[in-house]
């Protein structure tokens, strides 16, 4: 910060008592002002940090570590180059910056007074002491229904309004022909309701799109920036935890792993049924030893019955496009706030190919979908999202945003840092686009 100098110039002429103390008032006077002044400039002041998150023993980048800010409910992820940068309002320095992910101990930084770019943070793994697993049988199915008979005890019984940012893109091949982002606000009623009173606006977003006719895909899929409500696999269980499918699946018990410097059961599910009309998943579940919470959730789509698959993936395409679809990934995490679990990141990942009759290739596509929450406030004062401002699975994102040019579009909001190969991408696409 620069030093302001003040100086006061006296004259050789006389003052009584009451002047100088009217003098001195007005001095006074000023300094408050002057002061009131320099803490409201800092409190707008807006810190970044921004580096890279790697292992430490082999200096590998980190994917999808989850950068938060204790005491706030600010926060944001690493990319997939294990890039981040996070902002935080000068008023709230000095702040820590904690850094956590899945078997390493948690990390954590001090951040003063002012921004601190190119940090290199390096995390070490996680050391399970033998004390902490207490030797008794281990029943993995058990632990499931214990997870979600203990929902209402680990997650939220608040309503909150979250603020979240959502990245999209598409891929033919290994071309980026489709990219959105926006700022998206997601209202969340208590995890013992059901998602029907869940909704989605958004803010400000952007989008990049392919000029070129051969890539257009008229193709709309299950998915959009309501995955953050969709996809909250604890609140919304479905055929995935839901009580009455549990017995569909086979449980067994993988390792223990350290996440945020807790033990968890990692259990793998898979079907040992099939269900007509349903497509099942399989995965690893990552369950808290004490609370019997979920804090993690990697899954995939059974891809046995790609027909079943299908309807339950596409909404809507050409006639005569033949659609095959070829895998769907998806990573749901939650962070713990106090004694409470919230919805902290989802990412899916959806592959498929596609080819007209008559043609003898076809053509590879990837669609990937990712949300974070940024912020959160808890019980708004304003109550739901209005039904007329919503989002709603019917809508295309990139139909409802601007173009990809302003440099400083996302001012103080906090995002995913793009990673270098989606950097390039939209740089090329913006030439195409200026060329035509």
């Amino acid at each position: 910060m620069r030093r302001i100098r003040i100086s006061f110039i006296f004259t050789q002429e006389t003052y009584n008592e009451p002047q100088i103390i009217a003098f001195m008032k007005r001095i006074l006077y000023f300094l408050i002002i002057l002061c009131v002044g320099l803490q409201s400039l800092m409190a707008q002041q807006v810190v970044t940090v921004s580096g890279i998150v790697k292992q430490e023993y082999n200096k590998r980048a980190l994917e999808y570590v989850n950068v938060y800010v204790p005491g706030t409910h600010i926060g944001t992820i690493t990319n997939s180059d294990g890039e981040f940068t996070i902002k935080v309002q000068g008023e709230n320095l000095p702040i820590t910056i904690e850094f956590s992910h899945l078997g390493y101990q948690t990390r954590r930084i001090t951040v003063n007074t002012r921004n601190l770019e190119d940090q290199e943070i390096l995390l070490t793994p996680g050391v399970i002491a033998l004390n902490e697993i207490i030797v008794e049988p281990i029943y993995p199915s058990r632990i499931v229904e214990s997870a979600m008979n203990n929902v209402k005890k680990n997650y939220s019984l608040e309503a909150g309004m979250y603020q979240t940012f959502y990245r999209e893109f598409a891929q033919k091949r290994r071309k980026y022909i489709n990219i959105s982002e926006a700022v998206v606000d997601i209202f969340k009623t208590p995890y013992t309701q059901e998602m029907d009173r869940d909704r989605v606006r958004v803010q400000k977003g952007r989008r990049m799109v392919s000029p070129n006719a051969s890539d257009t895909l008229n193709v709309k899929l299950e998915g959009g920036p309501v995955i953050g409500n969709s996809l909250d696999v604890v609140k919304t269980p479905g055929v995935l935890l839901g009580f009455d499918y549990m017995t569909y699946y086979q449980y067994d018990f993988k390792d223990f792993v350290i996440i945020n410097d807790k033990l968890h059961y990692a259990i793998d599910f898979k079907p040992r049924v099939n269900i007509e009309d349903i497509p099942l998943y399989q995965g690893t579940l990552y369950i808290e030893q004490k609370t019997h919470a979920i804090s993690r959730i990697e899954f995939s789509m059974d891809m046995s019955d790609r027909d079943k698959v299908t309807e339950y993936m596409l909404r809507k395409k050409p006639a005569g496009l033949r659609f095959r679809p070829t895998s769907a990934n998806y990573l749901v995490t939650y962070r713990q706030d106090g004694e409470k679990y919230y919805l902290n990141y989802v990412r899916a990942e959806l592959k498929f190919s596609c080819d007209w009759k008559r043609k003898l290739f076809a053509t590879n596509y990837t669609v990937v979908s990712e949300i974070v929450m940024t912020d959160r406030e808890d019980a708004p004062p304003h109550g739901n999202i209005p039904y007329r401002e919503s989002f709603t699975k019917s809508q295309v994102l990139s139909d409802k945003v601007q173009d990809f040019y302003d440099e400083k579009f996302w001012e103080d909001y906090n995002i995913i840092e793009p990673t270098e190969s989606l950097e390039y991408a939209v740089q090329r696409l913006k030439k195409a686009n200026t060329k035509n």
